[in-house]
């Protein structure tokens, strides 16, 4: 499988494959075992489920960091991805942290459609 590179690209994939409400119910899923209070409407609208969820991943980031990396446990982002990003700028790196989980999400959710 080749992972987007790109929020766009994802997005794309996942309409494509008829798949974006199952991304959406995985992450909401994978939000709620990590008791981060935030949910989604399956009808959300990718530029609004961007944008909450980075705001939450920056609220994490700053105040509560044991969450934000349970969050990250829960969801299996990769530490190795992680730990490369620039970390200078907590505006882009959650951001790029966002990113992430969604590609993780992506992942788990394509591999269920294309193997179940």
């Amino acid at each position: 499988m080749q992972l987007p590179t790109t929020f766009e690209a994802l997005v794309e994939e996942a309409n494509g494959l008829k798949l974006y409400k199952k991304l959406i119910t995985q992450l909401n899923k994978d939000l709620h075992y990590a008791n981060v209070d935030l949910q989604f409407s399956d009808e959300v609208l990718p530029t609004s489920l961007k944008f909450l969820l980075q705001d939450t991943v920056f609220y994490l980031l700053q105040n509560k960091f044991t969450e934000y990396l349970n969050l990250l446990y829960i969801v299996d982002v990769s530490e190795v991805k992680v730990r490369a990003l620039d970390n200078e700028d907590i505006t882009t790196l959650s951001e790029q942290i966002t990113f992430l989980i969604l590609q993780r999400e992506w992942q788990k959710v394509w591999y269920k459609a294309k193997f179940s």
